[in-house]
């Protein structure tokens, strides 16, 4: 399985923490969120490829850190060129970029190299193994503001995806789509085309709603909870979290 983490943000809303250094980078806990999600993807053994898309500013900071890195395959460092935020090309542009510049094709795991869960992801990785379908993830979102802020689904039986909006206007339900994919066969020819058809360039969402208009997909309900770190707060708060013992007394590792 390939696995892209988009990472190629400017962060503006978390300065000065991200003014000159990269978001995912940033530790929770004793640990950068990016070596939090790749530790625990190491222990499904499922990944054969690892890339992380970023942009020319923060590119040296993610070799530096691939160079150290112990993750069982090598992790591949794409540089989308780009050195500010007016400039960026938007995730599903830089996916395309990966896709084409690594020539990745089939299964692949793409996600946001600024969110964390506190459930391992391999058990969205076994949903994926239950059925020939590309898969996302869902929680219940009340609140009708930050629906429109995200990707929003309209369900059928047995967690079929109908359709899927992204930042809609007028949210058909309360499911929610955090930055978590799993692609069955993913193509640059693929997402190349989503990008002619009118597809979104800028938020991942865009394309997973093309992808859920063009192919089957299915949605596992999230077992537990996805922390986006966006804000200067939403970070104290997650660090806060992660560094307290869990109902086992544990700390979130």
């Amino acid at each position: 399985m390939n696995t892209v983490f988009l990472a190629a943000g400017y962060a503006t809303r978390l300065y000065p923490l991200t003014r000159d250094f990269p978001k995912p980078l940033l530790t929770v806990g004793g640990k950068a969120i990016l070596d939090r999600l790749l530790d625990d993807l190491a222990l499904t053994g499922r990944v054969t490829r690892c890339a992380v898309v970023t942009n020319g500013k923060f590119a040296p900071a993610f070799r530096s850190w691939s160079a150290q890195n112990d993750f069982p395959v090598p992790i591949e460092i794409v540089d989308d060129g780009t050195l500010s935020n007016e400039t960026r090309l938007g995730a599903v542009n830089d996916l395309l970029l990966v896709m084409e510049q690594l020539n990745l094709s089939g299964p692949t795991f793409v996600a946001a190299g600024d969110n964390l869960l506190d459930f391992s992801l391999s058990r969205f990785l076994d949903y994926g193994r239950q059925g020939e379908t590309n898969c996302l993830m869902r929680y219940f979102e009340p609140d009708e503001n930050r629906l429109r802020r995200c990707g929003v689904l309209e369900l059928g039986e047995e967690d079929r995806v109908i359709s899927m909006e992204e930042k809609p206007e007028h949210p058909r339900s309360h499911w929610c789509v955090p930055p978590f994919y799993l692609y069955r066969d993913l193509t640059a020819e693929k997402v190349r085309r989503a990008l002619n058809e009118g597809c979104g360039g800028d938020a991942p969402g865009s394309f997973a709603a093309w992808i859920c208009a063009n192919e089957p997909a299915r949605a596992m309900e999230m077992p537990g909870r996805r922390f986006d770190i966006g804000t200067v707060e939403s970070y104290r708060e997650c660090c806060r979290l992660f560094e307290e013992p869990n109902e086992k007394g544990e700390n979130r590792d």
